[in-house]
This record gives structure tokens, sequence and C-alpha cells, in this order.
């Protein structure tokens, strides 16, 4: 297992094939993504990086937070997600994580929390077709018919699709391609939608359903933390 990245959901636009064709893809930037700590079996019980993306101001932190980046000699991060990973696919900390950690033609799975739609009907939440258009049915037109049984069991069901908030939840879509790579941008082009709105923080892994892909870099692409003393001596 690889690391994952945070990323930040720019827009969409559409990028042109050789053919001439367009399609249509998700920009995410990668915004100073570094390694801030790692989980290791000896003294956490399993294996895993810890990353942070985009930069926040020190006062807003805890003195918890202000530790662990004080520990990995990183400056404060807005956002921190936790990947699994195999032991021999540990990125050193502070390392920065580059937008060819993912290659084109790659599946990947994308996290996100999903725009807010407010209080929905039952048409619009659930995708149902309705009640009749004539022959008695009156005013309720898009109503979500009968809820409940009779007196047996006299209640009605936990989960029950009805009317209700839509949205705003954490979602994963499947199985998206990587359209395009932007390195020196630090871009990553997903064929299609993925969740949230622009501005949104995502979270972007290999695809758990598919095979990995053969090019893919091991344990991943990185530019690593260049020491204080080469500094000084450079």
């Amino acid at each position: 297992m690889r690391s994952g990245v945070i990323a930040q959901k720019v827009g969409m636009t559409r990028i042109f094939t050789d053919a001439g064709e367009h399609v249509p893809v998700t920009v995410l930037k990668l915004e100073k993504l570094q390694v801030v700590s790692h989980r290791t079996a000896e003294k956490n019980g399993y294996t895993a990086l810890q990353v942070g993306a985009g930069t926040r101001k020190p006062s807003r932190l805890t003195k918890s937070e202000k530790g662990t980046f004080a520990v990995a000699e990183v400056e404060a991060k807005r956002k921190l997600a936790e990947f699994r990973v195999s032991p021999d696919n540990l990125i050193e900390v502070g390392a920065e994580i580059t937008a060819d950690h993912f290659v084109p033609g790659q599946f990947v799975d994308v996290t996100g929390t999903s725009k807010g739609k407010g209080f929905a009907g039952a048409m619009k939440r659930w995708n149902f077709g309705g009640l009749r258009a004539t022959h008695g049915v009156s005013v309720s037109h898009r109503s979500h018919g009968s809820t409940g049984q009779r007196q047996d069991p006299g209640k009605v069901f936990k989960g029950k699709k009805m009317a209700g908030h839509l949205g705003d939840e954490r979602i994963t879509t499947q199985n998206l391609i990587v359209a395009k790579i932007d390195t020196d941008r630090g871009l990553i082009m997903i064929r299609g939608a993925v969740p949230g709105s622009k501005g949104g923080w995502v979270i972007v892994r290999d695809a758990v359903k598919k095979a990995a892909h053969a090019n893919a870099p091991k344990p991943g692409a990185f530019k690593a933390r260049v020491a204080a003393d080469k500094k000084e001596q450079a």
C-alpha cells in the first residue's frame, strides 16, 4: 500500500486528446504537502504516514499541534490526514509529496464532502418517481407515498427513505481515472467530477478495487527535505 495525498479542488475544465476529443476533468492542486509523522508497528501497532497540506497561522494551533509540527520541523498545516502504508512504502518526515505521485491512466479513489443542498423532497433526495399525474392524485404528485404499515408493526422502520437533509456528507467516488499531471504547478487532473465544491479539500488514494498501476512510483514521488547544514554549505 502507498500513501495517498491531500489536495484542494480548483474546479473543472477540459483537456483535448491527440485525436481532438475533449475530456472533462476536475483540477486538484497539491499545496505544500509534506509528511508530518510516522506510525510504526512497534509504537502504534500499525504502519502509517501522517501528511499535512496547506498553511495555517501558528496562533490558531493547539499546544499539541504546535508540538507535532515542531518535532517534524515543518510549518503549520491546514489539513492533516493519515494513510495506512506497507513498511517498505514509508516516506521520510519532512519530504514534500509531488503531483507525479500518480500517473496518467491510473485508477484512484477520491474522498470529499459533498455539496450541501439543504432540505430536499423524496424525489430529489432518493430519485423516486413520484405519484401519478392524474386519476385521483391531487396536490401530492411529488410526495413519497406511504411510510409505514398498519397496526402491526405500528411504526416506521429506521432508515426509511423520506424527505430530509441532502448533501454535506463525506462520500467516496471510486475508480476515477487520472487524465493528466502537471508536476511544475502541482496539479492532478481527474477525468469527470469529484465530490465537493470549489476550494474544498479531498483525499486521493490508489483505487482499492483495481490493480496497482505498473508505473506508479514506490514508495511515492517526493522531494526530500534538504538538511540545514547542507543549505549552509551551499
